[in-house]
């Protein structure tokens, strides 16, 4: 069984496990608490902004991020699952209860726009956007890529019960730096390793494309 193959399987495989959202929109985590999460909060303004979208394209923003994602990812930087030489400070105090609440936080704000791009980006633009919404057959110059709105939804909500993390209007400076850093190995907190998988199907160009569409996402 080849790579396309195997990360088509799996992907269909963690997507029959998971539960399949009836609207593509984001979810707010049951299990946190919005007001808390907003008090805690307060030490993540200075990167991510006071409603989680983040001013700057060094770090991401987490406005309408799935909670169980955000959670998630604070209890993997704090396992060190997931390295981050600034995060790891940021979390060293956190409960596993302020992590739900700063997931049910951030999953209730409204994540905006990127500005709109400009107009030689469009091509490129396109070429992201059948690439997410359909993927890629192998032919004899480049891999099978699976189509990334199977798990992350066509409109880039994501799956939160699966807590596969929402891409819409995400910078995408930050955007490719995760793709290339799953494909690169440096990144590994993912679940049963299949954006590692995914990324080996990515060229420089399918990444930069992917980026620049799902930072379009309205």
């Amino acid at each position: 069984m080849n790579l396309s193959v195997k990360l088509i399987s799996a992907m269909v495989l963690l997507m029959a496990q998971s539960v399949v959202q009836a609207a593509d929109v984001p979810v707010v985590s049951a299990s946190g608490d919005v007001a808390a999460g907003k008090v805690k909060s307060a030490m993540c303004m200075a990167c991510h902004g006071a409603d989680g979208n983040s001013p700057s394209s060094a770090f991401p923003s987490i406005a309408g991020q799935n909670a169980s994602y955000i959670a998630k990812q604070l209890q993997d930087y704090k396992s060190g699952k997931r390295v981050n030489a600034l995060m790891v400070g940021m979390v060293a105090a956190l409960s596993p209860e302020d992590m739900q609440n700063l997931g049910a936080f951030y999953a209730s704000q409204i994540v905006k726009p990127q500005p709109p791009a400009a107009a030689d980006m469009q091509v490129l633009i396109e070429q992201g956007r059948v690439l997410y919404q359909t993927g890629r057959a192998a032919n004899g110059t480049v891999s099978a890529v699976a189509a990334c709105g199977a798990c992350h939804g066509a409109a880039g909500f994501g799956n939160a019960p699966a807590a596969y993390p929402a891409l819409h209007a995400q910078h995408a400076a930050y955007t490719g730096l995760m793709l290339k850093s799953f494909r690169d190995g440096a990144r590994s907190n993912d679940l049963n390793a299949i954006m590692r998988q995914a990324g080996q199907s990515l060229t420089d160009e399918d990444i930069r494309a992917l980026s620049a569409y799902t930072a379009s996402m309205k």
